[in-house]
C-alpha cells in the first residue's frame, strides 16, 4: 500500500471536527426484548449496518452485521430469541464533543467499527468506520485495519515499515506533535495487539487474567518513528510459577521478539516483558513500587522513569488500574521520594551556555547537533512526571499531566501553557527533521544540526529551552527550601 500525502492532509481535519457533525441520522434504537429476526429487519429496510439497544432511556448495548453472522447464522441460533442476547452490552462510547480522532483511536485500539455517540447520558447516534475513512481518508486508519487481517510476524513487520513514511506524511500536513504521538502510537498498540492475539493463537489462551502494560513513550502516546520497546505484565496473584510460568514466559518472548522484528528493537535496559523480573504477579509489582518510593536509590530512580508512565494495553486493565491507584496515593505529598525525583530529573538539563546561548555538542558521533529528545523533550516529560505525582494526578499523557497538575496547583496555569507549548515546538522540530531524514533515505534519529533551522526557528528554540531552564530552577529550588 503506497500512503498519499494528500489523504494525511486531510486526516488533519479529524483533529479538528467534532464527532457530533459526522453523525449521519438519528439513533435506530430497540427495546431489548426485540425479536433478533426483527432486529435483522429493521437493519435490512433502514439500510444500517448497527442498532443500539436501551431501557429506560439509557444505552445498553449495541448489536452489529458482525454479531447477526457470528454470533446467530453462525452458531444457528434460534432468530426468535431476544436481541440482547446476542449484544455487546455496555458498549464502548464517545462524547458528542469530542474530536473525530478520538473515535479514530478507539477503534484502532480495540479492532471495533462503530462507537455509539453521547451527550452526557443522551443517546446522539452513531459514529462507524465508514464515516472516517470516506469522508476522511486516512492512511492511519488503513494501517490499523490491515494489522488486524495479519497472520504472520512477517505480515506485521511490513505495515510497521511504513509507519515512518506515515510520520513523514503528517509532518507534511503540518499535523501537532500531540497529535502525530496519538497517531503512531496508537499503531504501535494495534500491532502488539495483534502480535498478543497471535500468541495466544499458538500457545493457547492464558490459563489466568494478565494485562500487557506499555511503558514510557508508548505509555504516554508520544512515540515517534525512532523508538525501542518498553513493557511489561501484570499478572493475576493466583499465578504459579509451576503451573504458568513456562505459558508466559514463551508467550512474552514472542511478543516482544515479534515487535524487534517490527522494528521496535528490544529494551537496551531489558525493560520488558520477556524479562522475568518485568514479569510478576500484580503483589509482586506492588512490593517494587512501594520500595522505589521509600528507598528512592539510582536505580530506583532510573526504573521509576519507565515504569512510572503505564497504560493497559490488552487484557484485564483492572489489575494495572488498581496498582496505580495505589502507587500515586503514596507519591502524593511524600517529600522525601520526590526530592529524590526532582534531583534525578535536573541531570537532564537543555543545552544553554552561560550567557543563554544554545550550545550544540561538540564532539561524539554526532557533533554540531542538538539532542531534541535527551536534551529539550525528556526534560519536560521528566517535570510532567514530578509534578504528576506530588500531585497524585493519574494522566499519563506529557500534555494531558501538565493540564491536570495546573488545575492541581502543582505548577502556575502560566507555567503549564509554557510547557505545553516548549514541548508542542521541541516536538515537532523533532518530527520534521525525522521526516527530513526519512524523505532522503537515512535511518531517523533526534539529533537535529542547527543550521537545519532558519533563524527564527532558532529563536523559538532558544526560548522553549529556556522555559525548561527557568522551571527546573523553580522546581529545584523548592526542592531546596523544602517546600515539598
Amino acid at each position: 500500500m503506497t500512503l498519499n500525502p494528500l489523504s494525511d492532509t486531510t486526516a488533519v481535519n479529524l483533529l479538528g471536527t467534532p464527532i457530533r457533525t459526522l453523525i449521519r441520522r438519528e439513533p435506530i434504537t430497540l427495546a431489548p426484548t426485540t425479536s433478533i429476526r426483527a432486529a435483522a429487519e429493521l437493519m435490512r429496510d433502514l439500510r444500517v449496518s448497527s442498532v443500539l439497544l436501551v431501557a429506560q432511556d439509557r444505552l445498553v448495548g449495541l448489536v452489529t452485521d458482525r454479531d447477526l453472522r457470528n454470533r446467530v447464522v453462525a452458531q444457528g441460533l434460534d432468530s426468535a430469541r431476544a436481541v440482547a442476547d446476542i449484544a455487546t452490552l455496555n458498549p464502548m462510547t464517545v462524547a458528542a464533543n469530542s474530536p473525530a480522532f478520538e473515535a479514530l483511536l478507539l477503534m484502532a485500539r480495540h479492532n471495533i467499527h462503530h462507537v455509539p455517540v453521547m451527550d452526557g447520558q443522551r443517546l446522539l447516534g452513531m459514529i462507524t468506520a465508514t464515516d472516517l475513512t470516506e469522508q476522511h481518508s486516512t492512511s492511519a486508519v488503513y494501517l490499523v485495519g490491515d494489522i488486524y487481517k495479519q497472520t504472520t510476524v512477517e505480515g506485521l513487520a511490513r505495515i510497521s515499515a511504513k509507519v515512518a513514511q506515515l510520520q513523514q506524511n503528517l509532518a507534511a500536513a503540518d499535523t501537532s506533535a500531540y497529535s502525530t504521538g496519538h497517531i503512531v502510537t496508537a499503531i504501535t498498540d494495534a500491532i502488539t495487539v495483534r502480535l498478543i492475539q497471535l500468541a495466544e493463537l499458538k500457545f493457547g489462551p492464558a490459563p489466568i487474567d494478565y494485562v500487557w502494560v506499555a511503558a514510557g513513550s508508548q505509555a504516554r502516546s508520544e512515540q515517534s518513528a525512532k523508538t525501542d520497546q518498553d513493557n511489561c505484565l501484570i499478572l493475576d496473584d493466583t499465578f504459579d510459577p509451576v503451573l504458568h510460568g513456562d505459558y508466559f514466559r514463551v508467550f512474552s518472548k514472542f511478543v516482544c521478539d515479534g515487535l524487534a522484528d517490527c522494528g521496535y528493537i528490544h529494551c537496551p535496559g531489558e525493560m520488558m516483558a520477556m524479562t522475568d523480573t518485568w514479569r510478576q504477579p500484580r503483589q509482586q509489582w506492588a512490593q517494587y513500587f512501594l520500595k522505589w518510593v521509600t528507598v528512592p536509590e539510582p536505580t530506583a530512580l532510573m526504573l521509576t522513569c519507565v515504569f512510572f508512565d503505564q497504560r493497559a494495553i490488552y487484557g484485564k486493565t483492572a489489575l494495572l488500574d488498581s496498582l496505580r491507584q495505589e502507587v500515586l496515593s503514596r507519591t502524593k505529598g511524600n517529600s522525601l521520594f520526590l526530592a529524590h525525583m526532582v534531583n534525578n530529573a535536573l541531570k537532564h538539563r537543555p543545552p544553554l551556555g552561560l550567557f543563554g546561548s544554545i550550545s550544540p555538542t561538540r564532539g561524539g558521533e554526532n557533533p554540531r547537533t542538538i539532542d531534541l529528545k535527551h536534551t529539550g523533550i525528556v526534560p519536560i516529560v521528566d517535570l510532567a512526571r514530578v509534578y504528576a505525582l506530588a500531585g497524585g494526578v493519574a494522566a499519563v499523557n506529557t500534555h494531558d499531566r501538565l493540564e491536570g497538575v495546573a488545575n492541581e496547583g502543582e505548577v502556575s496555569a502560566q507555567s503549564a501553557r509554557d510547557l505545553r507549548d516548549a514541548l508542542e515546538f521541541l516536538g515537532k522540530l523533532r518530527i520534521a527533521h525525522q521526516a527530513r531524514q526519512t524523505a532522503k533515505g537515512q535511518a531517523p534519529d533526534n539529533f537535529l544540526a542547527l543550521d537545519e533551522l532558519s533563524n527564527l526557528e532558532r529563536s523559538h528554540l532558544k526560548n522553549a529551552f529556556s522555559v525548561v531552564q527557568t522551571l527546573q530552577g523553580v522546581l529545584g529550588g523548592r526542592y531546596q527550601s523544602g517546600r515539598f
